[in-house]
Protein backbone atom coordinates (compact mmCIF):
# COMPACT_ATOMS: atom_id res chain seq x y z
CA UNK A 1 0.00 0.00 0.00
CA UNK A 2 1.15 3.22 -1.05
CA UNK A 3 3.22 5.04 2.22
CA UNK A 4 1.85 8.91 0.76
CA UNK A 5 -1.84 7.57 0.72
CA UNK A 6 -1.32 6.11 4.16
CA UNK A 7 -0.43 9.40 5.34
CA UNK A 8 -2.83 11.21 3.19
CA UNK A 9 -5.60 9.48 5.20
CA UNK A 10 -4.06 9.47 8.24
CA UNK A 11 -3.35 13.34 8.36
CA UNK A 12 -7.01 13.73 7.21
CA UNK A 13 -8.71 11.83 10.08
CA UNK A 14 -6.53 13.43 12.31
CA UNK A 15 -7.67 16.74 11.30
CA UNK A 16 -11.09 16.00 11.41
CA UNK A 17 -10.86 14.25 14.92
CA UNK A 18 -9.53 17.10 16.58
CA UNK A 19 -13.20 19.04 15.15
CA UNK A 20 -15.41 16.54 16.64
CA UNK A 21 -17.48 17.61 19.30
CA UNK A 22 -17.41 16.17 22.86
CA UNK A 23 -19.05 13.04 23.53
CA UNK A 24 -19.21 9.22 22.00
CA UNK A 25 -18.94 9.22 18.17
CA UNK A 26 -16.50 7.74 15.48
CA UNK A 27 -15.30 8.83 11.93
CA UNK A 28 -13.90 7.14 9.47
CA UNK A 29 -11.27 9.43 7.08
CA UNK A 30 -10.65 6.32 4.80
CA UNK A 31 -14.26 6.32 4.25
CA UNK A 32 -14.18 9.61 2.92
CA UNK A 33 -10.43 10.06 1.44
CA UNK A 34 -11.14 7.75 -1.46
CA UNK A 35 -14.59 10.49 -2.61
CA UNK A 36 -12.04 13.74 -2.24
CA UNK A 37 -9.45 12.33 -4.15
CA UNK A 38 -11.24 11.25 -7.04
CA UNK A 39 -13.28 14.72 -7.03
CA UNK A 40 -9.91 16.63 -6.81
CA UNK A 41 -9.19 14.69 -10.34
CA UNK A 42 -12.41 15.11 -11.15
CA UNK A 43 -12.74 19.15 -10.84
CA UNK A 44 -11.91 22.68 -11.81
CA UNK A 45 -10.25 25.06 -10.90
CA UNK A 46 -10.31 26.90 -7.68
CA UNK A 47 -12.12 23.50 -6.40
CA UNK A 48 -9.18 20.95 -7.70
CA UNK A 49 -6.57 22.79 -5.79
CA UNK A 50 -9.08 22.82 -2.80
CA UNK A 51 -10.12 19.03 -2.88
CA UNK A 52 -6.20 18.52 -3.53
CA UNK A 53 -4.81 19.75 -0.23
CA UNK A 54 -7.51 18.44 1.85
CA UNK A 55 -6.79 14.99 0.42
CA UNK A 56 -2.72 15.63 0.77
CA UNK A 57 -1.65 14.88 -2.99
CA UNK A 58 -1.68 16.16 -6.42
CA UNK A 59 -4.69 16.26 -7.85
CA UNK A 60 -4.64 14.53 -11.50
CA UNK A 61 -3.44 11.25 -8.68
CA UNK A 62 -6.28 11.49 -6.88
CA UNK A 63 -8.25 8.94 -8.89
CA UNK A 64 -6.05 6.63 -9.72
CA UNK A 65 -4.57 6.50 -5.95
CA UNK A 66 -8.03 6.25 -4.88
CA UNK A 67 -8.72 2.79 -6.96
CA UNK A 68 -5.76 1.98 -6.10
CA UNK A 69 -6.46 2.16 -2.20
CA UNK A 70 -9.06 -0.07 -2.56
CA UNK A 71 -8.08 -2.68 -4.31
CA UNK A 72 -5.45 -2.84 -1.36
CA UNK A 73 -7.52 -2.82 1.19
CA UNK A 74 -9.52 -5.84 -0.52
CA UNK A 75 -6.36 -8.24 -0.16
CA UNK A 76 -7.04 -7.75 3.71
CA UNK A 77 -8.30 -11.15 5.18
CA UNK A 78 -11.10 -8.37 7.66
CA UNK A 79 -11.34 -5.77 5.88
CA UNK A 80 -13.44 -5.11 3.32
CA UNK A 81 -13.96 -2.06 0.66
CA UNK A 82 -16.11 -0.75 -2.03
CA UNK A 83 -16.38 2.23 -4.72
CA UNK A 84 -20.12 2.69 -6.31
CA UNK A 85 -21.28 5.77 -8.73
CA UNK A 86 -24.58 6.28 -9.91
CA UNK A 87 -25.18 8.46 -12.92
CA UNK A 88 -28.40 10.18 -13.57
CA UNK A 89 -30.32 9.13 -16.96
CA UNK A 90 -30.77 12.47 -17.72
CA UNK A 91 -26.77 13.65 -17.16
CA UNK A 92 -24.28 13.95 -20.27
CA UNK A 93 -21.43 12.34 -19.18
CA UNK A 94 -18.09 14.17 -20.82
CA UNK A 95 -15.20 12.27 -22.70
CA UNK A 96 -12.95 12.27 -19.87
CA UNK A 97 -15.76 10.70 -17.49
CA UNK A 98 -14.89 7.06 -17.82
CA UNK A 99 -10.61 8.16 -16.63
CA UNK A 100 -11.79 9.28 -13.48
CA UNK A 101 -14.78 6.93 -12.66
CA UNK A 102 -14.11 3.33 -14.34
CA UNK A 103 -17.71 2.27 -15.75
CA UNK A 104 -17.52 -0.92 -14.23
CA UNK A 105 -18.65 0.99 -11.03
CA UNK A 106 -21.83 2.77 -12.77
CA UNK A 107 -25.28 2.77 -12.11
CA UNK A 108 -28.42 4.74 -13.19
CA UNK A 109 -30.69 6.91 -11.54
CA UNK A 110 -33.71 7.79 -12.08
CA UNK A 111 -34.61 10.76 -10.18
CA UNK A 112 -37.28 8.78 -8.71
CA UNK A 113 -37.09 8.12 -4.72
CA UNK A 114 -38.88 5.54 -4.81
CA UNK A 115 -36.77 3.63 -7.33
CA UNK A 116 -33.11 4.41 -6.54
CA UNK A 117 -32.98 4.91 -3.19
CA UNK A 118 -33.78 0.77 -2.27
CA UNK A 119 -31.19 0.70 -4.79
CA UNK A 120 -28.44 2.98 -2.96
CA UNK A 121 -29.04 1.03 0.53
CA UNK A 122 -29.06 -2.48 -1.24
CA UNK A 123 -25.50 -1.83 -2.09
CA UNK A 124 -24.66 0.42 1.43
CA UNK A 125 -25.89 -2.96 2.98
CA UNK A 126 -24.36 -5.45 0.57
CA UNK A 127 -20.68 -4.26 1.29
CA UNK A 128 -21.14 -3.52 4.99
CA UNK A 129 -22.22 -7.21 6.10
CA UNK A 130 -25.56 -5.68 6.85
CA UNK A 131 -24.51 -3.36 9.67
CA UNK A 132 -25.42 -0.05 7.82
CA UNK A 133 -28.71 -0.82 5.53
CA UNK A 134 -29.23 3.21 4.76
CA UNK A 135 -27.01 4.93 1.72
CA UNK A 136 -27.11 8.99 3.77
CA UNK A 137 -28.03 10.77 0.95
CA UNK A 138 -31.66 12.49 0.35
CA UNK A 139 -32.20 11.59 -3.46
CA UNK A 140 -34.31 14.31 -5.41
CA UNK A 141 -34.48 15.15 -9.06
CA UNK A 142 -31.53 17.45 -9.09
CA UNK A 143 -29.34 14.70 -8.07
CA UNK A 144 -27.16 14.22 -10.97
CA UNK A 145 -24.64 11.63 -9.36
CA UNK A 146 -24.02 9.67 -6.56
CA UNK A 147 -20.62 8.98 -5.40
CA UNK A 148 -20.05 6.59 -2.66
CA UNK A 149 -17.39 4.46 -0.67
CA UNK A 150 -18.09 1.45 1.96
CA UNK A 151 -16.00 -0.43 4.20
CA UNK A 152 -16.47 -3.18 6.85
CA UNK A 153 -14.45 -4.69 9.52
CA UNK A 154 -14.74 -7.81 11.61
CA UNK A 155 -12.13 -9.47 13.48
CA UNK A 156 -11.74 -12.15 16.31
CA UNK A 157 -9.55 -11.06 19.08
CA UNK A 158 -6.32 -13.43 19.21
CA UNK A 159 -7.23 -13.70 23.32
CA UNK A 160 -10.60 -12.90 24.02
CA UNK A 161 -11.75 -11.53 26.81
CA UNK A 162 -14.31 -12.23 29.42
CA UNK A 163 -17.52 -10.37 30.01
CA UNK A 164 -18.70 -8.97 33.38
CA UNK A 165 -21.36 -6.65 34.40
CA UNK A 166 -19.54 -4.25 36.96
CA UNK A 167 -20.27 -1.17 39.13
CA UNK A 168 -18.49 1.94 39.08
CA UNK A 169 -18.98 3.84 42.48
CA UNK A 170 -18.07 7.38 41.36
CA UNK A 171 -16.37 9.60 39.24
CA UNK A 172 -17.86 10.23 35.54
CA UNK A 173 -18.99 6.19 34.46
CA UNK A 174 -20.37 5.99 37.67
CA UNK A 175 -23.54 3.35 37.47
CA UNK A 176 -23.16 -0.46 36.28
CA UNK A 177 -21.69 -1.35 32.87
CA UNK A 178 -20.74 -4.28 30.59
CA UNK A 179 -16.87 -4.96 30.85
CA UNK A 180 -14.29 -6.71 29.48
CA UNK A 181 -11.36 -8.49 31.13
CA UNK A 182 -8.27 -10.38 29.50
CA UNK A 183 -4.93 -11.43 31.28
CA UNK A 184 -1.68 -12.49 28.47
CA UNK A 185 1.76 -12.12 28.89
CA UNK A 186 2.27 -9.44 25.93
CA UNK A 187 3.88 -6.44 27.52
CA UNK A 188 4.91 -4.89 24.31
CA UNK A 189 1.33 -4.58 23.94
CA UNK A 190 1.44 -1.65 26.13
CA UNK A 191 3.38 1.64 25.22
CA UNK A 192 3.64 4.99 26.45
CA UNK A 193 3.87 8.24 24.16
CA UNK A 194 4.69 11.23 26.63
CA UNK A 195 1.23 11.72 28.19
CA UNK A 196 -0.36 9.18 26.46
CA UNK A 197 -0.64 5.20 26.70
CA UNK A 198 -1.22 3.30 23.24
CA UNK A 199 -3.34 -0.53 24.27
CA UNK A 200 -3.02 -2.68 20.92
CA UNK A 201 -5.42 -5.26 20.84
CA UNK A 202 -4.71 -7.95 18.28
CA UNK A 203 -7.17 -9.18 15.83
CA UNK A 204 -6.59 -13.13 14.21
CA UNK A 205 -5.77 -11.88 10.94
CA UNK A 206 -4.22 -8.70 9.76
CA UNK A 207 -6.24 -5.84 11.92
CA UNK A 208 -5.42 -4.37 15.26
CA UNK A 209 -7.36 -2.02 17.40
CA UNK A 210 -5.44 0.90 19.10
CA UNK A 211 -6.67 1.94 22.72
CA UNK A 212 -5.55 5.24 23.63
CA UNK A 213 -5.96 6.50 27.44
CA UNK A 214 -3.94 10.08 28.18
CA UNK A 215 -4.35 13.35 30.73
CA UNK A 216 -5.23 15.77 27.64
CA UNK A 217 -8.87 16.34 25.86
CA UNK A 218 -10.47 14.52 23.49
CA UNK A 219 -9.02 15.83 20.15
CA UNK A 220 -5.62 15.84 21.52
CA UNK A 221 -5.47 11.96 22.38
CA UNK A 222 -7.23 11.63 19.56
CA UNK A 223 -4.89 13.26 17.78
CA UNK A 224 -1.87 11.36 19.50
CA UNK A 225 -3.39 8.03 18.89
CA UNK A 226 -2.94 8.97 15.49
CA UNK A 227 -0.04 9.77 15.49
CA UNK A 228 1.58 6.91 17.89
CA UNK A 229 -0.68 4.35 15.14
CA UNK A 230 1.88 5.90 12.36
CA UNK A 231 4.95 5.21 14.69
CA UNK A 232 4.39 1.82 16.47
CA UNK A 233 8.09 1.50 17.42
CA UNK A 234 8.33 4.42 19.51
CA UNK A 235 7.19 5.26 22.79
CA UNK A 236 8.04 2.96 25.96
CA UNK A 237 7.24 -0.10 26.14
CA UNK A 238 5.36 -2.09 28.70
CA UNK A 239 8.32 -4.39 29.41
CA UNK A 240 10.06 -1.53 30.59
CA UNK A 241 7.21 0.33 32.07
CA UNK A 242 6.87 -2.41 34.52
CA UNK A 243 10.41 -1.82 36.09
CA UNK A 244 9.70 1.60 36.55
CA UNK A 245 7.47 1.70 39.93
CA UNK A 246 6.30 0.23 42.92
CA UNK A 247 3.12 -1.78 43.33
CA UNK A 248 0.57 0.27 43.09
CA UNK A 249 2.62 3.22 41.66
CA UNK A 250 0.86 4.61 37.89
CA UNK A 251 3.55 4.57 35.72
CA UNK A 252 1.41 5.75 32.44
CA UNK A 253 -1.39 7.42 31.72
CA UNK A 254 -3.93 4.42 33.15
CA UNK A 255 -1.11 2.00 34.01
CA UNK A 256 -0.27 0.94 37.68
CA UNK A 257 2.07 -1.43 38.69
CA UNK A 258 0.25 -4.56 40.56
CA UNK A 259 0.64 -7.97 41.16
CA UNK A 260 0.35 -11.62 40.11
CA UNK A 261 0.85 -15.09 40.66
CA UNK A 262 1.85 -16.10 37.81
CA UNK A 263 5.08 -17.39 36.99
CA UNK A 264 6.19 -13.98 34.80
CA UNK A 265 4.87 -10.63 34.51
CA UNK A 266 1.81 -10.26 32.74
CA UNK A 267 -0.32 -7.62 31.55
CA UNK A 268 -4.43 -7.19 32.48
CA UNK A 269 -6.50 -4.94 30.00
CA UNK A 270 -9.75 -3.83 31.92
CA UNK A 271 -12.24 -1.86 29.43
CA UNK A 272 -16.13 -0.98 29.24
CA UNK A 273 -17.01 -2.97 25.51
CA UNK A 274 -18.97 -0.07 23.40
CA UNK A 275 -20.97 0.24 20.94
CA UNK A 276 -20.85 3.71 18.81
CA UNK A 277 -22.66 5.05 15.73
CA UNK A 278 -22.87 8.22 14.21
CA UNK A 279 -23.78 10.37 11.27
CA UNK A 280 -22.22 13.37 9.56
CA UNK A 281 -22.83 15.95 7.74
CA UNK A 282 -19.72 16.49 5.85
CA UNK A 283 -21.01 19.81 4.60
CA UNK A 284 -20.55 21.40 7.96
CA UNK A 285 -16.98 21.24 8.40
CA UNK A 286 -16.45 21.86 3.67
CA UNK A 287 -13.31 24.05 4.81
CA UNK A 288 -12.55 21.28 6.17
CA UNK A 289 -12.26 18.48 3.70
CA UNK A 290 -12.28 20.33 0.42
CA UNK A 291 -15.49 21.44 -0.34
CA UNK A 292 -15.97 25.27 -0.14
CA UNK A 293 -15.58 26.04 -3.62
CA UNK A 294 -17.26 22.87 -5.34
CA UNK A 295 -20.80 23.52 -3.34
CA UNK A 296 -20.73 27.28 -4.21
CA UNK A 297 -23.13 28.43 -7.39
CA UNK A 298 -20.88 26.76 -9.96
CA UNK A 299 -22.31 29.56 -12.76
CA UNK A 300 -22.73 28.27 -16.05
CA UNK A 301 -20.01 25.73 -16.75
CA UNK A 302 -20.10 24.29 -13.13
CA UNK A 303 -17.31 22.59 -10.99
CA UNK A 304 -16.83 19.59 -12.79
CA UNK A 305 -16.81 19.94 -16.64
CA UNK A 306 -14.79 16.68 -16.15
CA UNK A 307 -17.32 14.46 -15.25
CA UNK A 308 -19.89 16.42 -17.66
CA UNK A 309 -20.97 19.96 -19.64
CA UNK A 310 -23.84 19.88 -17.08
CA UNK A 311 -23.18 22.63 -14.34
CA UNK A 312 -22.47 20.32 -11.38
CA UNK A 313 -22.08 21.37 -7.46
CA UNK A 314 -21.60 19.37 -4.47
CA UNK A 315 -25.18 19.36 -2.80
CA UNK A 316 -24.60 16.62 -0.32
CA UNK A 317 -21.92 14.53 1.78
CA UNK A 318 -22.34 12.59 4.52
CA UNK A 319 -21.25 9.45 6.44
CA UNK A 320 -22.56 7.06 8.40
CA UNK A 321 -20.65 4.97 10.52
CA UNK A 322 -20.26 2.43 13.19
CA UNK A 323 -17.68 0.64 15.99
CA UNK A 324 -18.00 -2.03 18.03
CA UNK A 325 -15.92 -3.41 20.69
CA UNK A 326 -16.76 -7.02 22.17
CA UNK A 327 -15.42 -10.15 24.18
CA UNK A 328 -14.83 -11.78 21.23
CA UNK A 329 -13.64 -8.90 18.85
CA UNK A 330 -14.45 -6.00 16.76
CA UNK A 331 -16.20 -5.09 13.94
CA UNK A 332 -16.92 -1.32 12.52
CA UNK A 333 -18.43 -0.33 9.32
CA UNK A 334 -18.93 2.81 7.35
CA UNK A 335 -21.01 4.50 4.39
CA UNK A 336 -19.91 7.79 2.72
CA UNK A 337 -21.11 9.65 0.32
CA UNK A 338 -21.54 12.71 -1.79
CA UNK A 339 -24.13 13.47 -4.57
CA UNK A 340 -23.33 15.78 -7.46
CA UNK A 341 -26.13 18.35 -7.64
CA UNK A 342 -27.45 19.70 -11.07
CA UNK A 343 -26.74 23.56 -10.18
CA UNK A 344 -29.56 26.27 -11.31
CA UNK A 345 -28.50 28.28 -13.88
CA UNK A 346 -28.52 31.87 -13.72
CA UNK A 347 -31.23 34.04 -14.16
CA UNK A 348 -31.56 36.08 -17.19
CA UNK A 349 -33.55 38.86 -16.26
CA UNK A 350 -35.72 41.14 -19.36
CA UNK A 351 -37.18 44.68 -18.33
CA UNK A 352 -40.29 45.38 -16.62
CA UNK A 353 -42.35 48.59 -16.30
CA UNK A 354 -43.63 49.20 -12.93
CA UNK A 355 -46.67 51.21 -12.82
CA UNK A 356 -47.88 52.60 -9.36
CA UNK A 357 -50.82 54.58 -9.32
CA UNK A 358 -49.91 56.75 -6.01
CA UNK A 359 -51.75 59.74 -6.83
CA UNK A 360 -55.22 60.90 -7.96
CA UNK A 361 -56.41 58.34 -10.65
CA UNK A 362 -59.44 57.92 -13.15
CA UNK A 363 -61.22 54.74 -13.94
CA UNK A 364 -63.76 53.66 -16.23
CA UNK A 365 -66.11 50.28 -16.76
CA UNK A 366 -66.42 49.54 -20.32
CA UNK A 367 -68.28 47.07 -22.04
CA UNK A 368 -65.46 45.06 -24.15
CA UNK A 369 -66.76 44.94 -27.62
CA UNK A 370 -68.25 47.88 -27.93
CA UNK A 371 -66.13 49.67 -25.38
CA UNK A 372 -69.72 51.76 -23.66
CA UNK A 373 -68.40 53.20 -20.87
CA UNK A 374 -70.51 52.03 -18.00
CA UNK A 375 -69.27 53.65 -15.44
CA UNK A 376 -66.29 56.42 -14.48
CA UNK A 377 -65.39 57.81 -11.79
CA UNK A 378 -61.64 59.43 -10.27
CA UNK A 379 -60.07 58.70 -7.33
CA UNK A 380 -59.03 61.39 -5.23
CA UNK A 381 -57.85 59.67 -2.39
CA UNK A 382 -57.62 56.10 -0.97
CA UNK A 383 -60.77 55.38 0.90
CA UNK A 384 -59.87 52.17 2.49
CA UNK A 385 -57.81 52.51 5.61
CA UNK A 386 -54.82 50.13 5.99
CA UNK A 387 -54.96 47.96 9.00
Amino acid sequence: MDADVVRAVNDLTTRWARELPAGNTVVSGLGLWPLLAILATAADEPGRAELAAAAGLPADQGSRQAHALIQAIEGSADLHAALGVWVSEHLKLSESFDSIMPAPLVGMLTGQAAVDKPKLDAWAARHTNDLIREMPLEITPDVMLVLASALSLRTTWVRPFTEQIRRVGDGPWAGSWHWLDRVDDDLKAVRRYDDLTVITVRGDADVDVLLGVGSGGQADVLAGLLDAAARPGDGVSGSQLIDQGEPGAEVAPGVKIGQTTAPRPDLKLTLPSFNVEAEHDLLALRELFGLSAVTTDPGERGHFSAISPTPLAVGQAKQKVLARFFATGFEAAAVTSMALMRASMPTRQARRLDVALDRPFAFAAVLRESRLPIVAGWVATPTEPGA
